[in-house]
């Protein structure tokens, strides 16, 4: 239903608990990715966890996109006001892992 009833893009969370960096995503993603084409043709993107290129790549490969916010905070959190060339270093090897 809401798959159905959704506009602009899904957000599948990868697993449950709380948010952070994982080291290792075991949700069966590519099932649940299924039933949400089976209900809508809006682009869905996986996130919750994904804070490695190999992570990303593999979330991209079975959605449309792979989410990334806690390995950013952490980055911003350990270099301060020297962040954004971490950052953008991070996500460049990141979106290098889904070409």
């Amino acid at each position: 239903m809401i798959a159905r009833e959704a506009e602009g893009f899904l957000y599948l969370v990868s697993s449950l608990g709380v948010t952070g960096t994982r080291s290792e995503i075991r949700t069966d993603l590519t099932s649940i990715v299924e039933v949400v084409r089976q209900n809508t043709d809006i682009p869905c993107a996986i996130g919750f966890g994904i804070s490695t290129p190999e992570q990303a790549r593999k979330m991209a490969g079975i959605s449309d996109g792979a989410i990334v916010g806690s390995a950013i905070i952490k980055l911003l959190e350990a270099h301060g006001k020297d962040a954004p060339r971490y950052v953008g270093e991070y996500v460049k090897s990141m979106k290098d892992a889904l070409r």
